[in-house]
């Protein structure tokens, strides 16, 4: 569905139908209910579309956080605790990234020793 709304035939579709409510204006003397078809069109047409983005963005999102979570399996020394990570409530989620950042710090830490020796 989402692959659909986003075609150039769906984009052709809504540009023919606005040139034949546009066309059709002096028949139906630009009336307010000329225009309120339009209006209504419009209206339905873009409520119903935040469903279809926000689907299309789901979607999206989810198959980014596969390919993550795969990379983190397979990386030897990767904290694999970050797998599922979107999935933990906001408590664990903070406590994750503090200990992400504490290990990030220990790393740089650990290559700035390594470069002063060399």
């Amino acid at each position: 569905m989402t692959r659909g709304a986003g075609s150039p035939v769906a984009f052709g579709l809504a540009l023919i139908a606005v040139v034949v409510w546009g066309l059709s204006g002096p028949a139906f003397d630009y009336s307010e209910t000329w225009q309120l078809v339009i209006n209504t069109g419009t209206t339905i047409v873009t409520f119903l579309m935040v469903f279809v983005i926000q689907q299309s963005q789901n979607k999206d999102s989810e198959a980014v956080h596969l390919k993550l979570d795969e990379l983190l399996i397979a990386l030897q020394g990767a904290d694999e605790r970050l797998v599922d990570a979107e999935r933990l409530d906001e408590d664990k989620l903070l406590a994750l990234a503090a200990a992400c950042t504490a290990r990030a710090r220990t790393q740089r830490r650990k290559r700035a020793r390594t470069r002063r020796r060399q």
